[in-house]
Formats: structure tokens, C-alpha cells, sequence
């Protein structure tokens, strides 16, 4: 075999090569992307009688039903600030509620109490189905900011609260 027609063959080959790898990057980079898997926010979990449970445990959400836009977005960054998780949050608009209220279907829960104490003297603990994940707080135009909480709140009996998932 000549020197040319080995050269020919090589450059051949080489193209070949060249044209599947292209066509492989060119439809690797089209294709969608993977899905970013979903996690849930909060998962059931069992806290025995006496024990305690800390804001890092605690799922909350939080809605606004007064005027003052971005007032639900402002308490659940004070909220988080204090190490309670990130629920969801919105707006309540067709709620009256003129500072703060709880809704739950568990009140004597440590995860209500707990979250109760950072908004003080004068929450409205309603009993019923909130809208949010967690503990759901919804907040009116009288809310101004939060009070001095407690560390931890102890279990009277025991429960399940909604925690955020341990990854």
C-alpha cells in the first residue's frame, strides 16, 4: 500500500470518527434536561412525650391577609431567620385576620406552641385545616414583628409534626 492511500484511509477514518462525535454532542445538547427531582418539604414525624422539638424541626407557612404587600415574604424570612423551615406562602386575601393567627388542627402540638411563642401575647389559635405545609400562619396588617420565642417547647404527650426531610 502506498504512502498516499494509507493517508487517504487515515483521513477517512478520521472524518467518520469526527462526524459521530458530532452527531452524538449535537443531540446530547439538545435533549431536555434531567428533571430536578422534588423532595418533599415536610415529612410526618413522631415526637415522643417530653421531647423537645426546636425551630430547625418545624415546617411553617405563612400568609399574608392584610394589605401591606410582601408582609407573608418578610415574616417568613423573620421566621427563618430564627431557624424554623422554609413552607410555602402567599396571600390569604379572603381571611380576616388583623395580626396573627394560627391555623391547625393540633393547638397543643409542641410544633404550634413553639411557633406561637415567637409572634406573643395575643395569637388566635384557630382550629382548622390550613392552607400551607407545617404550621400555617397568617398574618394581617396589625403584624408589626416577632416576639422574643422560646428555645424549645416539650412534647405533653405523644405526636407527629411535619419536619423537613433529613437528607
Amino acid at each position: 500500500m502506498t504512502q498516499a492511500a494509507r493517508t487517504t484511509i487515515t483521513l477517512l477514518v478520521l472524518g467518520v470518527a469526527l462526524a459521530v462525535a458530532g452527531v452524538w454532542g449535537w443531540r446530547a445538547t439538545m435533549e431536555p434536561l434531567p428533571a430536578k427531582p422534588t423532595s418533599a418539604v415536610c415529612v410526618a414525624t413522631r415526637v415522643a412525650a417530653g421531647e423537645k422539638v426546636y425551630p430547625q424541626q418545624v415546617t411553617v407557612s405563612v400568609y399574608n391577609s392584610g394589605r401591606r404587600e410582601g408582609l407573608a415574604g418578610r415574616t417568613m424570612q423573620l421566621l427563618k431567620d430564627q431557624g424554623f423551615v422554609r413552607g410555602s406562602s402567599g396571600n390569604a386575601a379572603s381571611a380576616k385576620v388583623r395580626r396573627v393567627a394560627i391555623w391547625t388542627t393540633t393547638p397543643t402540638d409542641p410544633d404550634v406552641q413553639l411557633v406561637a411563642s415567637y409572634f406573643g401575647k395575643g395569637v388566635d389559635i384557630e382550629r382548622r385545616k390550613g392552607p400551607g405545609v407545617g404550621v400555617t400562619v397568617v398574618v394581617g396588617d396589625e403584624f408589626t414583628e416577632l416576639a422574643k420565642g422560646r428555645a424549645a417547647v416539650r412534647a405533653a404527650s405523644d405526636t407527629t409534626i411535619c419536619s423537613p426531610p433529613v437528607n
